[in-house]
């Protein structure tokens, strides 16, 4: 028999791991709203905002892990000085930081406010 602890539910969105390597080229070729994360592997909030995000229904099109630890290029680029730190990307556009609770009114929340600012280019 199934167990409750033998469930797993499936992602709601579609989730990508990026790197120095191809995160540019994939951001930029991407349609729709990607939420860019950076977490790392020893920080507790990024543990929880791993486990959390992908289950929460949230109003992007895709999840995009960045591990900071690995990926310092693009780190940099972002000007990334705590974990975990999000960001909006729409069809190629930079859409900026999003400082948020992770629950999924406070970030659709925060995402609708980032998508309404002025697209830059990526970092």
């Amino acid at each position: 028999m199934c167990q409750p602890s033998d469930i797993v539910f499936p992602s709601i969105v579609v989730e990508l791991e990026l790197t120095d390597f191809d995160a540019d080229q994939r951001l930029l070729a991407m349609s729709g709203v990607s939420l860019v994360i950076f977490t790392s592997v020893g920080c507790a909030s990024c543990r929880f905002a791993r486990e959390q995000l992908p289950g929460l229904d949230l109003e992007v099109d895709r999840l995009c892990w960045i591990d900071a630890g690995n990926n310092g290029g693009v780190v940099e680029r972002y000007q990334v000085f705590h974990l975990p730190a999000l960001f909006v990307v729409r069809d190629g556009e930079f859409f900026g930081a999003l400082k948020s609770r992770l629950t999924s009114t406070e970030l659709n929340a925060a995402v609708g406010l980032a998508l309404s600012r002025t697209a830059e280019e990526l970092p």
